[in-house]
């Protein structure tokens, strides 16, 4: 069973849809749907920019594209990229809660196996590169450094933004690791999460909320039934001051559906300090000898989610296999995790330093 998924008719859903947006800075953008080889059917929205491209942008799990392109701060990362030149890709992978693949039991390990060659290869296909860049957030980022380990062909450089093979979560979410929590909402039978906050709510899903109003908030409070259902199945995504208040308004319209199956690998990786597979059988920090493509590591100061840490030991393991001028690491300063990309001045602080990386290997 799935704990509170709206229908779509809600009196929410349909006022998110209507709301007004400002145009993108980025033109019309062309939309691709295309299977995996496992046939699963992802999407890429592409605005096509000047000839530095191609780049693909990876959200985090759990949430969509519009993770990138929503409309509420004055510059999002898409137009950033687009206007310093960049054929920018935004994809869905079967994640995705704009997918109905992102409702289903998967793994990190399809998302790492057949997500990323078939985006790389979509892509390819339709702009005649030999290679692409790829900036990658948070299980994005996990997924993206996998697939890599795997073998993942026709990369040229990548960005490798807050979650790495070797994460360290903060005291919230390692306690939820440590408890199994994951694993015991499977036990209960429960196969999804979703941030949807339903009108005409169950018994069930009112009794959700009322749970979350007395469950641990980290070091934000905030009242708001979205950033307690965002805290209860991630932890602590953004800091809440570094977020316009249009943001904070509407940043739920990238967010949805989570499957147990996935949230329960991720447990089991972080007990193990280190990226493995579902069942346990492989580790993706045995070999670093495929992973020779340039990566730059981005992680926020104050990122109470996964700690810098993780991209740090990372970082340094690669630096050890092989040449160490592939790898480089940046720290941001006073931002957390998710408002790197979506911070109100996020374009001034972040984006440069993100874009410079990809710059170097244009």
């Amino acid at each position: 069973m799935g704990v509170d998924m709206s229908e779509s008719g809600t009196a929410e859903t349909s006022e998110r849809a209507d709301r007004a947006r400002r145009p993108l800075r980025c033109g019309e953008p062309t939309v691709y749907e295309y299977p995996t080889e496992d046939g699963v059917t992802l999407r890429l929205t592409r605005f096509q920019g000047g000839r530095k491209g191609p780049v693909i942008l990876s959200p985090g799990f759990g949430t969509s594209a519009l993770a990138y392109t929503i409309d509420t701060t004055e510059t999002n990362y898409p137009e950033y990229l687009y206007e310093s030149g960049y054929d920018v890709w935004v994809l869905d992978y079967r994640a995705s809660p704009a997918l109905a693949s992102g409702s289903t039991q998967f793994t990190l390990d399809e998302i790492a196996r057949y997500d990323y060659p078939a985006t790389v290869e979509k892509v390819r296909a339709e702009t005649g590169a030999d290679d692409v860049q790829i900036m990658a957030h948070c299980v994005g980022s996990l997924t993206m450094l996998m697939s890599l380990s795997l073998g993942l062909p026709h990369v040229r450089s990548a960005v490798a933004s807050q979650l790495t093979l070797h994460p360290r979560a903060g005291a919230l979410n390692e306690l939820r690791a440590g408890v199994y929590a994951a694993n015991v909402m499977d036990a209960l039978g429960i196969d999804t999460l979703t941030t949807e906050i339903d009108d005409d709510a169950s018994w069930w899903e009112r009794l959700y909320d009322k749970a979350l109003a007395i469950y641990p908030s980290g070091d934000e409070p905030c009242d708001r039934p979205f950033c307690r259902r965002v805290m209860f199945m991630y932890g602590e995504v953004y800091d809440h001051d570094r977020l316009n208040e249009a943001t904070h308004d509407h940043i739920e319209e990238a967010f949805g559906v989570a499957n147990i199956t996935t949230l329960t690998q991720i447990t089991r990786i972080l007990r193990e300090d280190h990226a493995v597979s579902a069942d346990g059988e492989h580790s993706y920090v045995a070999d670093a000898s495929r992973m020779t493509t340039p990566i730059a590591f981005i992680h926020g100061e104050h990122n109470r989610l996964f700690l810098p840490e993780g991209s740090r030991l990372t970082y340094e393991w690669l630096r050890e296999s092989s040449d160490p001028a592939l790898y480089t690491r940046h720290v941001i300063p006073d931002y957390s995790h998710m408002d790197c990309f979506i911070g109100k001045d996020a374009a001034r602080d972040v984006y440069p330093l993100v874009t410079a990386q990809l710059d170097k290997h244009n």
